[in-house]
């Protein structure tokens, strides 16, 4: 994507700012909070922008994403089947084996420690299995 105005290719980062501020409502404060907290739980994230407008958090692979729709703000977790929810945060998409997703409404409070929770544990995993794949690469190159 590019900014109509200088043709320069807009940073991840900005096309997120964009999405929040195009939404104008629960939403777009919603998503603003997500990505607040995702921050806070791993200041080494980084952001995305995929599958034509979805804002990604990565640290190591893709810890989650924030998806917007009229009713919902859903937080998909990569790997979240493979996370402890002590809190129960997770609330969709739970049939699979791989995903798990949080769905926010209009008016409901973000428990902040639970999800800082669950994106630390979704790094530990990731930087885990980075881990391994590299000393596995390693001991492959002897």
């Amino acid at each position: 994507m590019s900014d109509a105005g200088t043709g320069n290719a807009m940073t991840a980062s900005q096309l997120i700012d964009g999405r929040i501020a195009e939404l104008r409502d629960w939403r777009g404060e919603t998503l603003a909070r997500i990505r607040a907290l995702v921050k806070e739980a791993d200041p080494d994230v980084v952001e995305e922008w995929k599958w034509r407008g979805v804002p990604v958090w990565s640290h190591d692979g893709i810890i989650c994403t924030g998806e917007t729709y009229k009713q919902v703000v859903k937080t998909t977790f990569a790997k979240g089947a493979s996370l402890e929810d002590p809190t129960g945060l997770f609330n969709s998409s739970l049939e699979g084996n791989t995903r798990r997703a949080i769905d926010f409404r209009a008016g409901e409070e973000i428990d902040a420690e639970a999800l800082k929770a669950l994106v630390r544990a979704a790094v530990a995993l990731n930087t885990s299995a980075a881990a391994e794949r590299a000393a596995r690469s390693r001991r492959r190159a002897k």
